[in-house]
């Protein structure tokens, strides 16, 4: 990598917490996130760990209840006559981020297409609507340039299927025009929030290959937003790992999957299902995500954890750097610590996969 790589994206010290009725919940806890032109960065974590929320805010389309109480969310594009232009999305309001980012500059592909979609309306339709919205597009082009999307996504039978609705789709198919939807105003960053968890593994491995190929082209930047650590194998360059509202552990991909150092991380990776193993058990994090309703003093990992520290029951961990690009917040790095190792179950499987990943000359 070059070093003039362009920042689309910077989250700084993000805090986000919503009001309930049981109470406040502090849901994202000092997030900071970065982003540049052309890479994709994944988000890891269990469900709850604030893996959408974090984006929702990138997009301005947070919950009512929600309130941001610190942090900042730059965003830097260029307008049509090539100036640049960075802003802080949350000190915009709804109506200015629904005008000049949602769609146009940032698109955003959900886990469930039928959810994403509109059954009433005709695909083609669904489609020119950006378009015709954000850029005055005329009908006809519009429907032109659909057309060329729904193949651009391998959408076979293109003009037929511009008059079918959602529920005449099958799921993979209804997931590539969800994508076709996104693409149409020529986003500079794709957010795919788990875009292959509705869809069974042959239709998966598409949808992936489909957003990495029209990345390569367009250069566009993609965050992914997932829990399978497999589809993060396969397409991210940086990967942020998030437990209970913070980031515990971020890194190149390599970095996470053949040198971990969070004992999250490590679980993680350990859970992963594997073929090979001579295990009959699937491994599992013990225990369940901290409620975040009742916050306390300390690491929000320390009760899942068998490494911790009396300190983790006392303060938070910082950041500790390993490289220059690879960062965990656990104690377990601080130099007065006792040394851990991480699980020998795991050391094998990580040799396993760098013996495979040379053999193979992929990049993992």
């Amino acid at each position: 990598m070059s070093e003039e790589r362009e920042q689309i994206l910077k989250i700084q010290d993000l805090d986000i917490s919503f009001q309930t009725t049981a109470g406040t919940v502090h849901a994202i806890r000092g997030v900071n996130i970065d982003l540049y032109k052309g890479e994709t960065v994944a988000i890891v974590g269990e469900s709850g760990s604030g893996k959408s929320v974090t984006m929702k805010a990138v997009m301005g389309i947070l919950a009512s209840n929600a309130t941001v109480t610190n942090g900042t969310v730059e965003f830097s594009y260029h307008h049509a006559d090539g100036s640049p232009e960075t802003v802080n999305i949350l000190e915009k309001d709804k109506k200015w981020i629904r005008r000049h980012i949602n769609g146009k500059r940032i698109a955003m592909v959900f886990q469930d297409p039928m959810t994403s979609l509109d059954p009433t309306m005709t695909i083609g339709k669904q489609i020119m609507e950006g378009m015709i919205w954000h850029f005055k597009t005329p009908k006809k082009e519009a429907w032109d340039k659909a057309v060329q999307l729904l193949k651009e996504v391998g959408i076979e039978d293109a003009e037929k299927r511009m008059k079918n609705y959602p529920h005449q789709l099958s799921g993979g198919m209804r997931q590539r025009v969800v994508i076709a939807i996104a693409l149409s105003c020529n986003p500079d960053l794709l957010i795919c929030d788990e875009p292959t968890t509705a869809l069974d593994v042959t239709i998966q491995a598409k949808i992936i290959e489909l957003i990495k190929r029209v990345q390569k082209e367009r250069g566009i930047s993609v965050i992914y937003i997932t829990h399978d650590l497999g589809v993060v194998a396969k397409v991210a360059d940086y990967v942020n790992v998030m437990y209970a509202g913070k980031i515990v552990e971020k890194g190149k991909i390599n970095e996470i999957f053949y040198e971990p150092k969070h004992p999250y991380t490590w679980g993680l990776l350990s859970a992963m299902p594997n073929l090979d193993t001579d295990d009959e058990r699937l491994y599992t994090i013990p225990g369940s995500p901290p409620n975040l309703l009742n916050e306390k003093p300390g690491d929000a990992f320390a009760p899942r954890n068998k490494y911790a520290l009396e300190i983790d029951e006392k303060a938070d961990p910082p950041m500790f750097q390993i490289s220059d690009t690879h960062y965990a917040a656990t104690w377990l790095l601080d130099p007065r610590a006792p040394k851990a190792e991480m699980p020998a179950e795991l050391k094998t499987r990580i040799e396993k996969m760098k013996k495979e990943a040379n053999e193979h000359g992929s990049r993992l």
